[in-house]
């Protein structure tokens, strides 16, 4: 990453981590408090169904300025999802990218190695190393959803689940001390 950092100060252009992950109507259970003999209760539906999610978090070459980009969509992530991204990512753009992101099989399909091809005039990919995601801030991005906004309480529908994964991403955003402890506990930036 190191190369991939000096090569961004030397353009001035941004830094932007990528992930998937999936949330369930069904949450994620953790600790919590009670009354003394009043044991908490959490009810779930019978069925439940599963948000996919692309999220992004752009920053300069010193981890400053930090924007998050959330995505959901019902389904899985496949490529003509990643390929939207990629190509909100080129609209909303006004400096060169370094994309960082994982080998995930769609990220080196053809039709995304063609889009980076044909738009390499402001995209560069650096390709974060097999099994890291503690390279990856976006990963704590899904962690800290989970510990917090959607821990212990059920979505009953899909839209719910959104709105609250939607909230989450908002408060990390509007509390720029997250994501640069996130940035930090990488270990790419220091504070």
């Amino acid at each position: 990453m190191a190369p991939g950092k000096k090569n961004a100060e030397r353009l001035k252009a941004w830094i932007v981590f990528e992930d998937e992950s999936g949330f369930s109507q069904r949450p994620p259970i953790r600790a919590t408090w009670a009354p003394r003999a009043h044991t908490p209760v959490i009810v779930e539906p019978f069925r439940w169904a599963t948000l996919s999610a692309i999220g992004a978090l752009r920053c300069d070459p010193a981890g400053r300025c930090l924007r998050w980009f959330l995505r959901l969509r019902r389904g899985t992530i496949r490529v003509p999802s990643l390929l939207v991204f990629l190509r909100a990512l080129k609209r909303h753009r006004r400096r060169p990218v370094l994309l960082v992101w994982d080998r995930l099989p769609g990220h080196r399909s053809r039709a995304v190695r063609t889009f980076l091809v044909d738009n390499r005039s402001w995209l560069t990919v650096e390709w974060l190393p097999p099994y890291s995601p503690q390279l990856n801030p976006i990963e704590l991005l899904w962690g800290h959803l989970d510990n917090t906004t959607l821990a212990n309480t059920p979505a009953e529908n899909l839209t719910l689940l959104g709105r609250r994964t939607r909230r989450g991403v908002s408060r990390v955003q509007a509390t720029p001390s997250i994501g640069r402890g996130f940035l930090a506990h990488t270990g790419l930036f220091t504070y």
